[in-house]
């Protein structure tokens, strides 16, 4: 199953960028992870749950789960044959209620107002958390 990040701009500071790409190297024989820069909120909308992937919006008024309920959210869909799922980061305003209304799922990585670029390194080592987690991998102190 792949993973799919889809985030409003870009993230403009080599330092985050370079971190986030080692998060999506370790990802790669685990839980694959792949990184888009949208343009704006209409793009990101065209790209998100094409092929009928699921779509996660993040958004501080979501749903917290720890990593271990994650990891078995993940471990669930991937059982089901999902083949890729979508995750969605918005820019600075964050998303609107029919935004969050049209997800699959919604889930907030904190209830801290997060800057969205900061939002993106967070969920790429979440994610690549949760691959180790699946994998029985000792990453993940629980």
């Amino acid at each position: 199953m792949q993973l799919r990040v889809l985030a409003i701009g870009k993230l403009r500071d080599s330092r985050l960028e370079g971190v986030c790409d080692e998060y999506v190297k370790r990802s790669r024989s685990l839980l694959p992870i792949e990184r888009v820069a949208c343009r704006s909120a209409a793009d990101q909308e065209r790209l998100a749950g094409q092929d009928g992937a699921p779509v996660i919006v993040l958004d501080e008024r979501g749903e917290q789960l720890d990593t271990a309920a994650l990891a078995a959210l993940l471990g669930s869909m991937r059982s089901a044959g999902r083949r890729r799922v979508d995750f969605l980061i918005g820019d600075a305003h964050g998303y609107d209620d029919a935004a969050r209304a049209r997800a699959d799922r919604v889930l907030a990585l904190s209830r801290l107002t997060l800057p969205h670029r900061l939002a993106q390194l967070l969920l790429c080592e979440q994610l690549y958390r949760v691959g180790t987690v699946l994998a029985g991998h000792p990453y993940h102190h629980a």
